[in-house]
């Protein structure tokens, strides 16, 4: 049966204090816009801005599903955020937690996590998790085993090393549901619980959540759906985020492009950061990893590593982060610029082809020469 995909609805532009756009939006607005109408994309967000300062230029298109319930997309529509779990919930409470001298990063994982066992895996750090040269491998589907989501943490704990820590970069999410039961553990609270009070309530990130509640269903973007035909919506789509309870350290959390931007003004470019101090933010920005096959900050991936998607214009100090559902990050510590791309992309299955040049065309209009527009100027 073919499925025909709503076109995409006008922009919702909310401008910058001067009413322009930061850096190429109109440009970059105009490629999400196609992406939608062209069929590629159920529909999207793009917020963008330059600095700390000023309401963020938003851009809204299409519709949150096309198969099931569906409504207009606007600034509000909540998406599940994947793998930006891993850089807007976990990261930021480890490093909030290590400002405050509760851990260190060069703490034993051992330390924290007892359960963390097997062979050379003594020697793996907290910093080891963070730029991910743990030596623990990339992915297992706990979801998969026949036990109970203790059992399949414990089974992720316990996961052997593939190579020796700190001699590879190897992207892993076994290592961020690690340190999600750090900051569980070293707070003193559920993992949700914790990354709201270290992170979310401070930035006032009202519009984010792990396990949203039902008063959120009606704008939140539809993922892929499943071998019965049901429509997930509001349910992470990660598997093993799922079978871990649906609050992990890799994957969980859910938000709007809003959020996401007061997320990077007033936690990584304001000077008075109130979740962060400039030290360990520029500890977190600059690369860990020089000569282990990648190039890793702290949780943030930096231009030329093999996920890097900010594409040649964007300014080399950049960091970025993607997630599977179709999201995205992107940032320049040293001249301010950033970009949030949100998508549901998964809504039409696991090709994510569409979604992979759109955000390497989206960073390359932003960023392209000539384009650079401070607010106000």
């Amino acid at each position: 049966m073919t499925v025909d995909r709503p076109a995409p609805g006008p922009a919702r532009d909310r401008p910058g204090t001067a009413g322009r756009p930061a850096r190429g939006t109109a440009a970059a607005a105009a490629l999400v816009a196609e992406a939608v109408a062209s069929g590629g994309l159920p529909g999207a967000v793009l917020a963008t801005g330059l600095g700390a300062d000023g309401e963020p230029s938003v851009h809204a298109f299409g519709r949150t599903a096309v198969t099931g319930p569906a409504a207009p997309v606007t600034a509000d529509t909540v998406y599940d955020l994947a793998s930006l779990t891993k850089v807007t919930a976990t990261l930021p409470a480890v490093l909030r937690l290590a400002d405050a001298g509760a851990l260190a990063l060069g703490d034993p994982v051992r330390r924290h996590l007892p359960g963390f066992t097997g062979s050379g895996k003594d020697a793996v750090t907290v910093r080891h998790l963070l730029t991910h040269t743990s030596g623990l491998p990339p992915h297992r589907p706990l979801h998969e085993l026949d036990a109970t989501p203790a059992d399949r943490l414990a089974a992720a704990l316990a996961e052997p090393l593939v190579t020796a820590p700190g001699t590879a970069v190897a992207y892993s999410d076994l290592g961020f549901v690690a340190l999600g039961e750090i900051v569980r553990g070293v707070a003193g609270a559920p993992l949700d619980q914790a990354v709201r009070t270290l992170v979310l309530d401070p930035l006032g990130m009202d519009a984010t959540r792990y396990r949203p509640p039902a008063a959120w269903r009606e704008r939140t973007a539809a993922t892929e759906p499943r071998p019965d035909g049901s429509v997930p919506v509001g349910t992470v789509h990660d598997e093993n985020a799922e079978a871990l309870g649906g609050v992990c350290g890799h994957a969980g959390l859910f938000g709007t492009a809003g959020d996401l931007a007061r997320y990077l003004q007033r936690g990584w470019l304001a000077a008075d950061s109130p979740v962060l101090s400039p030290g360990i933010r520029a500890e977190a920005l600059r690369c860990h990893t020089e000569g282990l096959g990648g190039r890793r900050g702290l949780g943030w991936t930096l231009r030329g590593d093999r996920w890097d998607h900010m594409a040649r214009h964007w300014p080399g100090t950049g960091a970025g982060h993607t997630g599977f559902t179709g999201t995205s990050l992107a940032l320049d510590p040293a001249g301010g610029a950033w970009a949030v791309l949100l998508t549901n992309g998964v809504h039409l299955g696991r090709d994510a082809s569409v979604v992979i040049a759109l955000r390497r065309a989206v960073c390359d209009a932003l960023a392209a020469p000539g384009r650079h527009t401070r607010p106000g100027a």
